[in-house]
């Protein structure tokens, strides 16, 4: 299946939904040293052949590809939204939904996955996610050139409750989902959006958690299978903290499966980047100054990462750091950023260190990415299957 990448960043939602079956025809990134990595990787390693708009989205016509791709997808900038960021939200000259809504206008897709920032959920930008809600619902519906985004938004409440069928419509649906949930070895809050076209007619929900923190806390503290797989003595081995020891008893018999991956398990197999060997793997060189702030300590090895975040040096550096039981702290190097990201060793960031982290730190986790895509792909399956029978349930001739 084909599908239009938006706001592509360093390619972690593009290379997730690539491992669940969607080629991109098309990705948009107008920052430089983000298309110097998806040319790196798509069009080197890869091998794919997507068409690179190094360019301003709003500089793009997608009209060609109306009706031929069955999913638009992308992370509008999250700036706007973001909690750590000016919280300017739709005065904020970054915000990109009014044109992620303008592609699908234009392309009209089966479906759309976008992903932003949680911030987005802040209360203060409640009427505004509405609004963005609605206009993904009914992007048929423009707004006019004089009319403020209130006024719109007036006029797609009308709209929705009306009961009005005409024009391009979607059903769309969205969640807050955590990334560690879903295997990723880092506690990543997200706001996902997802809309099926009208047509297709086919019951769909977001993917079920399939890792727990539960599970990691028996895996430590009742069973020590986590500590076996790490071969740490038991000598070596922390006392489980106070908060957990009181509810062994009660983790015990809840049902889980898979648990949450931590920093320790991500780095498995890397070298320390201070030692000769690490020069022989991409993008594993030691970054010096790492050191503590208040509030940003770093990740501590044996549970998820903290969320990564873009920036090198200073306060946001402070949560790109690990952190060891002795106390000191170093920058993840890239290569581990990466892991910690779920991207594949194969896949390269050309850019400085700073640039880099920057990249990453942007980036959905790609298995984050690749669970969503699965979903979605098999949902648009079965309605192909469906739409190929006819009522006896015989194969449809063609």
């Amino acid at each position: 299946m084909d599908s239009i990448e938006l706001f592509a960043g360093g390619g972690g939602l593009a290379l997730g939904l690539h491992a669940a079956g969607f080629s991109p025809v098309a990705i948009v990134e107008r920052d430089a040293d983000s298309c110097r990595t998806l040319r790196e990787n798509w069009l080197g390693r890869m091998g794919a052949n997507p068409h690179l708009f190094d360019t301003d989205i709003r500089k793009v016509d997608f009209h060609e590809w109306e009706g031929r791709v069955q999913l638009v997808s992308g992370g509008p900038p999250c700036q706007p939204f973001s909690i750590g960021g000016k919280h300017r939200g739709y005065h904020d000259e970054r915000d990109m939904f009014p044109n992620a809504v303008r592609v699908v206008r234009a392309v009209r897709p089966e479906a759309f996955i976008f992903e932003n920032v949680r911030g987005l959920l802040r209360k203060s930008f409640a009427k505004y996610f509405g609004y963005v809600l609605l206009q993904l619902e009914y992007p048929d519906l423009t707004r006019g050139g004089d009319e403020a985004w209130t006024e719109h938004l007036s006029r797609l409440e009308e709209h929705h409750t009306g009961g009005i069928e005409r024009g391009l419509r979607y059903r769309v649906v969205f969640q807050r989902v955590n990334a560690a949930d879903f295997g990723v070895p880092q506690l990543r809050e997200r706001v996902v959006i997802v809309g099926f076209r009208w047509d297709i007619q086919e019951r769909w929900s977001f993917p079920r958690a399939t890792h727990s923190q539960d599970a990691l806390e028996v895996a430590k503290w009742l069973t020590g299978v986590y500590w076996d797989e790490h071969r740490i003595p038991c000598s070596q081995r922390p006392a489980p903290p106070p908060r957990v020891e009181h509810r062994l008893g009660e983790i015990e018999t809840l049902p889980f499966s898979a648990r949450w991956r931590t920093v320790r398990d991500a780095l498995a197999g890397l070298p320390d980047p201070r030692c000769n060997e690490a020069s022989r793997i991409a993008n594993h060189s030691f970054q010096p100054g790492a050191r503590k702030y208040p509030g940003h300590t770093g990740s501590g090895l044996d549970s998820p990462a903290k969320t990564l975040k873009a920036g090198g040096h200073g306060v946001p550096g402070g949560e790109n750091m690990v952190s060891f039981p002795d106390g000191s702290v170093r920058y993840f190097t890239v290569r581990e950023s990466a892991r910690l990201q779920t991207f594949p060793d194969w896949y390269v960031f050309p850019s400085s260190w700073t640039e880099s982290m920057r990249q990453i730190g942007n980036a959905v986790p790609v298995t984050l990415a690749t669970v969503l895509g699965a979903s979605v792909a098999m949902t648009l399956v079965e309605h192909r299957r469906r739409a190929a029978r006819i009522p006896d349930g015989r194969p449809q001739a063609f």
